[in-house]
């Protein structure tokens, strides 16, 4: 039986997630130099605001393909009582998240399984492991 902290979600989500880039020596020492002539606090400081940047750039994009796929964008949570009333209603949820989806510790693999036909997350997925081994196949 597995320990149940290791399967537990923190009650607070965290607000960033940590990536690893490979750059290569010119960049990093481009952005080295800009760090050290006060453009930047510090590479990560870089390293945001260049991909914010990015994304701003594409921005009307990215909302028209948001709308035209039904992608909550953000943070859902998704909840034992939603997933319940899915069931009452004999339901199925096709869940599409750009950003942090976040299945509730008390949604059972049986449950989930029983109502969730796909989840696409461009993003961060919080779940039980059960529940993430049994949408395994449905998940995107």
């Amino acid at each position: 039986m597995a320990n149940k902290s290791e399967n537990a979600i923190p009650a607070k989500a965290p607000e960033s997630e940590k990536l690893t880039i490979n750059l290569g020596f010119v960049d990093l020492g481009q952005i080295e130099l800009l760090v050290q002539e006060g453009f930047y606090s510090n590479r990560s400081d870089f390293i945001r605001t260049a991909i914010r940047n990015q994304i701003e750039r594409h921005a009307d994009t990215v909302r028209q393909i948001v709308l035209r796929k039904s992608v909550d964008l953000g943070l859902r949570h998704i909840t034992r009582e939603e997933l319940m009333t899915a069931q009452a209603a004999g339901q199925m949820l096709d869940i599409r998240v750009l950003g942090l989806a976040v299945l509730a510790p008390d949604v059972t693999a049986d449950l989930a399984r029983a109502t969730i036909s796909a989840l696409s997350v461009l993003g961060t997925l919080q779940a039980s492991a059960e529940v993430k081994a049994a949408l395994a196949d449905r998940i995107t």
